[in-house]
This record gives C-alpha cells, structure tokens and sequence, in this order.
C-alpha cells in the first residue's frame, strides 16, 4: 500500500495542472446540477405547498351577475366550492404604482382556496373600507397592512389589512388583475364591471378539463367569460425557475459526460505513457487490481475533492448568490429531502467518475510484466501524398510534419477529436443560448415587442382624444387602439386572450415565424400556445366563444406570443366590430423613435394626460433572464475547464507518439525550434478539427434545443439565434491560439531532451 500511495504521489506531482483542472471541472459539474435540483425544487414545491395549505381550487369560473353559479356544486366529481363570490374590476394606485384589480367579495376565510395571510389580519366588518392584497399584487403596488390603496376617478380609498398567498394565477401587469379580497358593500364603490366567480375542488383533479366542460354547459356559453385551472397557475408560478433549472440540469449532464470521456482519454494516454513503469510495477510484484487501484484512486479523490467543494459551496453560500438561484437554494434547503438530494448528487458524480476511470485503468492491469520494446512498434505512418507535395512546394517541414502527425489516419486519433469536440460543442450551444437571450434586448421587435409603452385611458377620454393625445408627442411614432377579451376555445375547457391591434389602415407588426400577417377581413395570426391547446396548424379556421357570441377566426400566421403562455391570438380590431360594434379600444400600444427614452416619454405622457392615462413600459421576459446569463458564463468556464484537460491530453500523447521520431528529425537536420514547432502544429491543427466539428454540431444542436424548448412553453419555434461570425471567428481563433500557447513549453522542453534521455525514453 506504501509503494502505491507513493507512485501515486509521484505521478501526481507530474501531472499538478491536469489534476487541479479535474478537481475545479468537477466542482462546477457538482454545483450545476445541484442548483439545478433546487431550482425545479423552488419552481414547484412553494406553489404545491400553498395550494396543499389553502385547500385550492382546481377550476375557477368566471361568469356573470345574473348566472347561477351555485349549481355547480352539485357536478358529479366536485368535492366542495370556493364561493360563489361577487366580483368587480377597478384600477387602484398606491406610491404611484397602478393595477387593476379584481376585488373578490368575501366575509369569513373561505374554506376552499383560502387565502394563506402572509401579514397582517383578515377582513374586519368593523374595517368596511379594509381589503386583503395577493401578495404579488401586493409587492407591485408596493403596499402592506396599513396603507391606503386610491380608486382613480373616485373618492373612495381602501385600506389594506393583510397581504396573503394564493395558488390562483398571479398578477401580472397588462395581462392579468391583480386579486382583493374585500368586503361585499366595498364592492359598490368601484363602479367597474362586476360579475362573479366559483372555485371548484375535486374528487380526482384529472378530469380538470371534463369538469370545466360540464361547468361550462350547464351555466351556458353566454354567461362565462373566463375559466382558468390548476395547472395553468402551476405553470405560471414555476416560470422561468425551471427554465433555469433545465439549463442547469442539461449543461450539468453534458459537462458530466465530456468531463468523463476527458478522464478516460486523459488515463490511457498517461498508461501509454507509463507501460515502462507499469510493467516494472508488476515485476516487483503489484498485482493486476493494485495498478487498477492506482489510477483509480487517484482520480476517484480528485473527483470527490471537488465534489465536497461544490456541495459545501451551496450549502454554505449557495443563498449569497445574487437573484433566483439564491432565492431557490433558500427555500430549497428549507424542504425535507433536500439533504439527501445534497447528498446524492455529488456521490453519483464521483461514482460515475470513478466507473469511467475504471474501465481505462483496466488496461494497466492488462500491461505485461515485460515490456515490449519501443523499436518493435509499427513503423511510422508513410507520408500522405498531399503532404509530399506540400514539401515539394517548400511550405516549412514543421507545419507539414505537424500536420501530418495530428492526423495520422488512426482510429486514435479521430477518438482524440470526438472527445475534444463534446465540451467545444456545449460551448457553441451555451454561446447560442446567449446570443439568443441578448436579441431579446438588441430586436424586441423581432420576438414579438414591437411596441415599447402600453397606454390605457379612463372614461373621461374617448377613444378618439386618447389617440389624438398619444400622437401628439413627437416620440410616438405609431399609435395602434387595441383590445384584448377572454374568449371560450372549442370543448369550452379553458379561456385564451382573444387580441385586436391595430386596424386594417395601420396593422400592428407582429412577428411572424410562420405564414403571413392578417390583412383580410376574419384573418388572425396566433401563438404557438394557442395551435397546441386546440389542435390546429396555419391555415385553419377556429371558432371561439367571446359573451355567448361565436367569433370565426381564419389562422394566416404564427406569431411569437411572450405572453399567456402563447395561448393568444390577434386579429385587427376592424374585425372584432364587424362581429360586435360595441367593441372599443381599452389599450393602446405605442412605438416610440429610435433612441427615444421610454421612461422620460411614458412620464411625459402621463403629465399630459392630467391622471387621465396609465402608461406603462411593456415587459419584457429578457428582464427575468439575467440569472440565465450567469448560469450561462458559469457553464462556459466549467466546459472550458473540461477542454484543456482534454487539450494537456493531446499534447501529452502527442509528444509520446513523437519521441521515437526524435533522433530521426535531428538527423535530417531540424532544429529544436523546428521540432517545438511541428508539436505546436499538430496540438493546434487537433484542435482546430475539434473546433470545427463542434461547430458542425454545436449549431444546429443549438437551434433544435432552443425551439424546443420555444415550443414547449409556449413561444414557439423561432427564437434561436447563433452567434455572429465575428463571435465564432473569436471563439475560434482563441481556442486554437490557446491550445498552442499550452503546448509550446512542453514541446520546447521536449525538443531539447539529450540524447541519453531520448535514447533511454525509446528503449
């Protein structure tokens, strides 16, 4: 055991750069995929956790004042009600800050879908003006127990008692109200629309989209104007978490399987390197599994070093990291199986190492105890004739030679590549990632932000003056009156946003990934959200159920729809009066010129209109990819790590294969220099093959996984964007540049051997 703790030591002092790479390689495959775990863990477990407490509702039915919706819970498959409860719309403000809002009318906590108070207390009868804030409506408005929310246009104020967490679908601005819970005779003040709603729980959540159905047919299409389910506020609530957590978890695997081809080419050019060695090993008397053992420990205690660092990294600082990520591994760490998952992650790591690092070591124990002799190895490979004529056309020795020994038509050598092209690869792919989520910034209008601020007007104005005043700026470019409704889909199991933008005079410009815009009448462009739930491609007609009146829409194009999951579709809003003239515009989308400031022209806006007019700037979903950035560059180095083992193991081999060329190329008269630069040569034309085959793969491997993952949520097909050629010449020249750098001081070293050594080292 002494003897082989010691030559472990001893190769280890040897081979200090290769060994350190391994430890940090390993650690940041460890930490990825641990924050990969927490990430899904945060995404689903706080959503699931008040659901569970507040004893959700698995549909919410919105319908009208006159509907009885307390029919319903006598469907067959309800376990029990929320409600109903009466409803009102409004806009409220607080610090600034406006929302609108539906204010839901309770008295005591409900029993089903109650609300979970977070601060504060609950609805005073004593308190009529009180009302308790959802908690992300809360935190927009900047609002907590004791301040007072203003109803604009009205006298009336409320004042907020608590904030609480529900499972329902949460605010967000310009696309879903906000939820109050007030008493009913606050309701009267408001004066907005007011209807009501019905939570149902039950029995088996499965036949969510049955029992919203049956729901929908027995009150009648005409009465319901919204149905939203569990799983939709799942998804919503897990946002772009999980999307981190996929990330994470997919580079993380990758990184793990090109850190694990990069050990095993690493071991057996070192076992090539070592059959003197290892064969006096076993004449002194090591046994086959003692040199297994060797390497095997070696590279098993690198891999569990580094390991032991990713996990105490987060378990002790993962919370110190800066936006989601930390927030995730806060309350990660908070649920019960987090410390097994702490656990488990970086023991298979190091155990899959260890396998990998085993089936290499396995031929040193298959090494003989006599060495066969260098001179019986197979002669050189015979010149191709392309490199004879590129000697006979004087290009230097060096770069011909060196050409030729990187590619010396063995099946070696194309292994070489593969391995040193998997880390080059993710790399392309995480560059892709990257320059896909900067377009998001750079071309808003080319993934469906066409429009920078979004206006909407009180009653006060009429649609006419509301325009006429927008346009009056001199930073508003267009102008286009909109709409959106909540509209019933065919099977009546779920509401999509029904939009109208624009006019056939002036349409709006969405972007379009797949036909044509809409420019005839009952024309519509949808996401692909919308074409998944219904089951329909470009070029089918839809029918849709907007207040009891069937709308037909012709689908000319797919649009990239950020919002509402991509369950949207757009029309121009000529075609939504001709089906109902009482239609007007509700919102008006503005673009602005370029270079103009959004936030000095929306503050502009809103002085001229006089607290007639809410402008907001339109949100843009790159906002909530900044951790995705990090996780991004993170990615990179660790993969970046992974590929210089990979590129000490090409030149370690290549100078191996080279020694028994040594005396031969002095010989014939190169110089050291010659010879360092035929090493240079071959490492950088290795890895200049690897280059290019990563980006062979990296890109279109890129382009399949970012439409996917487009296609999965929503946004569709599309998106995905490579880098710029400048960024791949970069990327490229850098590699390469890098790869000789590394090699020209061993190389160097290696050229100057004396010939005693040269002539001992081929024996």
């Amino acid at each position: 055991m002494r003897a082989t703790l010691r030559w472990a030591h001893a190769d280890l002092r040897s081979h200090r750069g290769e060994a350190l790479f391994i430890v940090l390689a390993t650690a940041g495959i460890v930490s990825s995929l641990v924050l990969a775990m927490a990430l899904f863990g945060y995404a689903t477990n706080p959503w699931q956790r008040i659901f569970n407490q507040s004893h959700g509702a698995h549909v919410w039915i919105h319908t009208g004042r006159s509907a009885d919706a307390g029919q319903l819970a006598k469907l067959g498959g309800v376990e029990s009600v929320a409600g109903p409860y009466r409803t009102a719309s409004a806009t409220v403000e607080s610090r600034g800050a406006r929302a609108a809002v539906e204010l839901r009318g309770v008295v005591a906590q409900p029993r089903v879908a109650r609300p979970l108070l977070s601060s504060g207390r609950w609805l005073d009868p004593a308190r009529p003006d009180g009302v308790v804030l959802e908690a992300d409506l809360a935190r927009a408005l900047w609002a907590g127990p004791g301040d007072t929310l203003v109803v604009p246009g009205t006298s009336h104020t409320f004042t907020v008692l608590g904030v609480a967490d529900s499972a329902e679908p949460h605010f967000s601005a310009g696309e879903r109200p906000g939820l109050i819970w007030a008493l009913p005779s606050a309701l009267q003040h408001v004066g907005g629309p007011s209807g009501q709603v019905i939570g149902l729980r039950l029995t088996h959540p499965g036949d969510t989209d049955y029992t919203a159905q049956r729901a929908v047919t027995t009150l009648g299409t005409g009465a319901v104007t919204q149905v939203s389910n569990w799983q939709q506020a799942r998804g919503e609530a897990q946002g772009d978490n999980r999307l981190l957590g996929q990330v994470l978890g997919l580079f993380g695997l990758g990184a793990l399987g090109a850190a694990a081809l990069a050990v095993h080419g690493a071991i057996g050019t070192r076992i090539r390197g070592h059959l003197r060695d290892i064969a006096v090993l076993k004449a002194i008397g090591f046994t086959p599994g003692q040199v297994v053992r060797i390497f095997l420990v070696q590279h098993v205690a690198f891999a569990s070093l580094g390991a032991l660092l990713a996990a105490t990294f987060v378990q002790t600082l993962g919370r110190r990291i800066p936006g989601p990520p930390g927030e995730a591994v806060r309350v990660w760490q908070g649920l019960p199986g987090h410390t097994a998952a702490l656990v488990a992650v970086p023991v298979a790591v190091v155990l899959f190492i260890g396998a990998t690092t085993g089936v290499a070591a396995w031929r040193a124990g298959r090494v003989p105890p006599v060495p066969v002799l260098r001179a019986a190895a197979p002669a050189g490979e015979r010149l191709s004739r392309p490199a004879r004529m590129a000697l006979g056309l004087r290009l230097p020795p060096a770069l011909v030679l060196g050409w030729h020994r990187a590619f010396p038509r063995r099946p070696r050598s194309v292994a070489t590549v593969v391995r040193l092209a998997l880390p080059l690869t993710l790399i392309v792919v995480a560059l892709s990632a990257w320059t896909t989520i900067e377009r998001f910034h750079s071309r808003p209008e080319q993934v469906g932000l066409a429009t920078t601020l979004t206006a909407r007007a009180d009653r006060s104005l009429n649609s006419t003056g509301a325009a006429a005043l927008l346009a009056r700026d001199p930073q508003v470019t267009a102008v286009y009156p909109g709409t959106e409704v909540a509209a019933l889909v065919p099977g009546q199991t779920a509401t999509i946003a029904l939009r109208g933008l624009g006019t056939r005079h002036a349409p709006y410009p969405f972007a379009l990934a797949e036909g044509r815009a809409a420019r005839g009448p009952d024309e519509a462009v949808a996401g692909q959200g919308l074409l998944d739930l219904l089951d329909v491609r470009v070029g089918d007609w839809v029918r849709m159920t907007v207040g009891g009146r069937p709308q037909i829409l012709h689908i000319v194009g797919r649009s990239i729809e950020l919002e509402n999951a991509g369950r949207v579709i757009s029309t121009s809003l000529d075609t939504l009066r001709e089906n109902d003239p009482t239609v007007r515009p509700t919102l008006y989308a503005l673009r602005l010129r370029h270079g103009a400031d959004p936030d000095r022209v929306r503050e502009q806006l809103a002085a001229d209109g006089r607290g007639h007019l809410d402008v907001r700037t339109a949100s843009n979903p790159a906002d909530s990819f900044s951790p995705l950035r990090g996780a991004v560059i993170g990615l990179i180095v660790v993969l970046a790590l992974i590929g210089l083992i990979d590129v000490l193991t090409v030149i370690g081999g290549t100078l191996r294969e080279g020694q028994r060329d040594l005396l031969a190329l002095r010989a014939v008269g190169l110089s050291p220099r010659q010879i360092t630069a035929m090493t240079v040569t071959a490492t950088a034309c290795t890895v200049l093959a690897a280059v290019l085959v990563g980006l062979a793969l990296g890109m279109p491997l890129a382009r399949w996984l970012i439409d996917c993952q487009g296609r999965s949520s929503g946004i569709g097909a599309g998106i995905a964007r490579g880098p710029s050629l400048t960024v791949l010449a970069l990327f490229v020249t850098a590699a390469v540049l890098g790869a000789a750098a590394l090699a020209v001081v061993p190389a160097s070293r290696s050229a100057r051997r004396r010939l005693a050594d040269t002539l001992s080292g081929t024996a």
